[in-house]
């Protein structure tokens, strides 16, 4: 594949709608479901703007792959260091698969504790009195949380390329003329 400067101008779409919706999502899902009582009457309506959110995600997530794997892309970004470098490669891939972790586990969660026939057909049956009795539920939670900590990095590693380093890193997920 032919050596570019900038990503495809729809991954770079992809990955700023994504970022916003990932970001909103974490907010949403740590200091808003989590917090309202599953008793809450307004919480069906909160899980299924949150179910709806995480299968958007988990979709646009497999097209951004997709059309990463098919498209040409810039060299890896370079710190000077092996390890760094390494390191920054595997946090890249490292969103893709925790992402896709915490939408299946959420959507098993979902599954197996009725909340899906719960928000959708609008049984009216009453929401779990928690969800963490669920495994599947642990997984969602503790995964949310790396993906915390790996969105944290990402931030970092980029402002760290862009302002310390100063090797325009900003720019190859940007609109522009990609060669």
């Amino acid at each position: 594949m032919k050596q570019v400067t900038r990503y495809h101008p729809l991954l770079v779409t992809l990955h700023w709608l994504i970022a916003l919706m990932i970001i909103g999502m974490l907010i949403g899902g740590f200091f808003v479901v989590s917090r309202m009582p599953n008793s809450d009457p307004g919480k069906v309506q909160l899980l299924m703007g949150h179910m709806i959110g995480g299968v958007s995600i988990l979709t646009l997530i497999l097209i951004r792959l997709a059309v990463r794997l098919s498209t040409a892309k810039p060299a890896p970004a370079q710190t000077g260091s092996p390890l760094l470098d390494k390191l920054g490669r595997f946090n890249h891939y490292a969103f893709y698969a925790v992402v896709i972790v915490i939408a299946v586990s959420g959507i098993a969660t979902a599954k197996i504790s009725g909340l899906s026939e719960t928000v959708f057909n609008h049984t009216g049956a009453p929401l779990p009195e928690h969800f963490g009795v669920y495994p599947t539920f642990r997984v969602h939670a503790i995964m949310n949380l790396l993906l915390a900590a790996l969105v944290f990095l990402h931030i970092v590693a980029a402002l760290w390329h862009q302002f310390i380093r100063g090797d325009g890193l900003f720019r190859r997920m940007g609109f522009g003329k990609r060669t």
